[in-house]
């Protein structure tokens, strides 16, 4: 139950489970109760240390991921202080409760965090510890789906109780000392929060839960991942003009695995039919503009002030700001950045860089180069001969 009751929590991003509030009132979310229980659960097992070599001998990665929270344990702790004020960041103000410029210093975020990203570290070895047995990968695709079912099912349920009046009906469980924006509308139309503090929180978990439906729909043909992504895209579609106005969107791998099929010209027969209803729905609208001009007017103005126009907007240069500055402090701390959480920025990879620097840079490069690649010989195959098949024949490859 560790295992699911994680995977599901997620898809809680703004209820704590209490507030520190000697770290600056930072107010863990209810993953990280799971996720400390799972370390510790794991840590208590009798043949953890054998569990541990085989993780480490089997799984490279994982070295680079132990490197890089030691890297920033360190850095946390020795950047701020090592270039305290030869450089401005941006933190938290602890009388007004906003975003305010500063020179360099030791706050709460390095520890709060530094805490957060060690325990996300710690918590995937524990998994990978875990998943060595065949029976536990069941439990990971069972949280998969029951994430993206409750995730879906609030963005849902926001959606409807806004547009019909009631309000936000979701506000209880937003318990988190998070500034929140949930009541925002954008070009006259309601921006979908679900259980989120703001819209764009709520549309990059969104997108996490439409690639893995797809890709595990592709894999397995299972009729489960199938009804989930049908369900969820109408309503995670409107947020993913969130996720195109923000620096560090991503494109739906949908479009990129469907264009790879094509290249390798293997199309199967669902790819065609998506593909079919794609142009249907193009020259639908392209009728629909020529009889009647102004149909797509809102959502005209909802692009204009989201995407095009939104540099411009107070809000715009705010962020770029934050951005300019961020990668300055990048320059004066001879790239080896400020510290983890000691500044905000805009934009993740910014963020990063700014933070991690150089060095920690190319180790979370390499990480992501690991997702983006696959994990070889551990793949399709090994898991269709190691594991049992649910909902369907077949087994999500763990690329995806």
């Amino acid at each position: 139950m560790l295992i699911i009751g994680l995977i599901v929590s997620q898809a809680f991003g703004a209820t704590a489970v209490m507030t520190l509030t000697f770290l600056g009132g930072s107010s863990p979310l209810i993953y990280t109760m799971f996720a400390a229980l799972l370390v510790t659960a794991v840590a208590a097992r009798r043949r953890i240390w054998l569990d541990l070599g085989l993780v480490f001998g089997s799984i490279r990665p994982v070295w680079i991921l132990t490197s890089l929270m030691l890297y920033a344990i360190i850095g946390s702790w020795l950047f701020p202080r090592f270039f305290a004020g030869q450089t401005a960041v941006f933190v938290q103000s602890k009388t007004r409760g906003i975003v305010i410029e500063d020179s360099l210093a030791p706050v709460s975020g390095n520890i709060s965090q530094t805490g957060y990203f060690v325990l996300g570290g710690l918590a995937a070895i524990a998994l990978c510890a875990l998943l060595l047995h065949s029976d536990r990968i069941e439990q990971v695709r069972r949280g998969f789906f029951l994430w993206c079912g409750l995730h879906a099912g609030m963005g849902v349920f926001d959606f409807i109780s806004k547009n019909v009046g009631a309000g936000d009906l979701l506000a209880p469980i937003r318990t988190a000392n998070y500034a929140i924006i949930s009541n925002a509308t954008e070009a006259g139309f309601v921006r979908i929060t679900g259980p989120f503090s703001e819209a764009s929180s709520f549309a990059s978990v969104s997108l996490a839960c439409l690639a893995f439906c797809y890709s595990y729909w592709r894999k397995t043909k299972s009729p489960l991942a199938k009804w989930v992504w049908h369900s969820a895209l109408p309503v995670h579609s409107v947020d993913f003009i969130d996720r195109l106005r923000r620096a560090d969107t991503a494109m739906h791998p949908g479009c990129f695995v469907d264009a790879g099929s094509i290249l390798r010209g293997k199309v199967e027969g669902e790819e065609i039919l998506i593909m079919a209803l794609m142009v249907l729905g193009g020259t639908a609208i392209l009728g629909i503009s020529l009889y009647r001009a102004e149909a797509f007017d809102p959502f005209v103005r909802l692009i204009n002030s989201t995407i095009i126009n939104k540099a411009d907007s107070g809000s715009g240069h705010e962020r770029t700001y934050w951005n300019v500055k961020s990668l300055q402090s990048f320059l004066d701390t001879s790239g080896l950045g400020v510290g983890f959480g000691s500044s905000r920025a805009s934009s993740w990879p910014i963020a990063v860089l700014s933070q991690l620097g150089l060095f920690g840079s190319l180790m979370m490069g390499g990480l992501l180069c690991v997702l983006a690649r696959g994990w070889g010989r551990f793949g399709n195959g090994w898991i269709q001969k190691q594991t049992p098949s649910w909902p369907a024949s077949g087994m999500l490859p763990l690329q995806a």
